[in-house]
C-alpha cells in the first residue's frame, strides 16, 4: 500500500507540474509583445493562494508524511509567483501592476491569520481547519473552468476549450483521489473527487460540441490562451 500510495503521488506531481507548465505559451506571448494587452492575472493570483495554503497543509506541523503534496504546491507556488512577475514587468498600465501587488499583500495577510489561527487557537483541531480551508481553494481551482464552460455553449464549439488540457486535469483530479484513498486522506479525497467530476463533466461537454457544434474557427490567440488555466495540485 505504501508503495503503490508513492508511485500514484509522483505521477500526480508529474501530472500537477505540467498543468503549472501549461500557460508557458501565455507568457511567451506576453513577453513576445512587451504588453499583457488583455491577458487577466487572476487565475494565476488564485492559483498562488491555493498552493500557499496546500504547501501549509503538507507541512509536518500539520500533517505528517505528505511530503508530495508539499513539493509540488512548493514549485507550483514558485512557478505562478514568477508568471506574475512576467506579468508585472509587460503590465502597460499602472492600475495593473497595482491590482496584482494589492491582491498578493492581501493574500499575504490571509495567509498569516490562517496560520496564525491554526497554529496558537486550534492544536487539536488544526488539520481539520486547513483541511478544510484548502479543499474550499481547490474545489475553487477546479471549477474555474465553468466559464469556459458557459463560452462553449454560447458559441456552439471547442474553440476555448483545449482538449488535452482538459485531459489532464481530469486526469489530475483521479490521479489525486486515488492519492487520497490509498491514504485516506478525506481532504485530499473530496475537492479532487469534486475535481473529477468537473473533469470528466468538461470532457463531456467537449465530445458532444465537437461532434454536434459549429465547425467554424475563428484564431483568437489571446482567448484561446486565457483559458489555459492550471488547476490545483493536490
Amino acid at each position: 500500500m505504501g508503495l503503490a500510495h508513492n508511485i500514484v503521488g509522483i505521477i500526480g506531481n508529474v501530472i500537477s507540474f505540467g498543468l503549472f507548465l501549461s500557460p508557458l505559451p501565455t507568457f511567451y506571448q506576453i513577453h513576445k509583445k512587451k504588453a499583457v494587452e488583455e491577458f487577466q492575472p487572476y487565475p494565476y493570483l488564485c492559483t498562488v493562494m491555493n498552493c500557499v495554503i496546500w504547501v501549509f497543509y503538507g507541512l509536518p506541523i500539520v500533517k505528517k508524511d505528505n511530503i508530495l503534496v508539499l513539493t509540488i504546491n512548493s514549485v507550483g507556488l514558485v512557478i505562478e509567483l514568477l508568471y506574475l512577475t512576467v506579468y508585472v514587468v509587460y503590465a502597460n498600465d499602472r492600475k495593473k501592476r497595482v491590482r496584482v501587488g494589492c491582491i498578493l499583500l492581501c493574500e499575504a495577510v490571509l495567509t498569516v491569520i490562517l496560520v496564525t489561527v491554526a497554529m496558537l487557537w486550534l492544536h487539536n483541531h488544526r488539520v481539520l481547519f486547513v483541511g478544510i480551508t484548502a479543499d474550499i481553494f481547490n474545489i475553487i481551482m477546479y471549477a474555474a473552468p465553468l466559464a469556459i464552460w458557459k463560452k462553449v455553449y454560447d458559441t456552439k464549439s471547442v474553440e476555448y476549450m483545449p482538449f488535452w488540457l482538459s485531459l489532464a486535469g481530469l486526469s489530475n483530479g483521479i490521479c489525486w483521489t486515488i492519492y487520497g484513498l490509498l491514504q485516506f486522506d478525506i481532504f485530499i479525497l473530496v475537492s479532487n473527487g469534486l475535481g473529477s467530476v468537473f473533469g470528466a463533466v468538461q470532457l463531456g461537454l467537449y465530445a458532444y460540441y465537437y461532434f454536434n457544434g459549429t465547425k467554424e474557427q475563428v484564431k483568437k490567440p489571446s482567448q484561446v490562451q486565457l483559458s489555459n488555466r492550471p488547476s490545483g495540485a493536490a
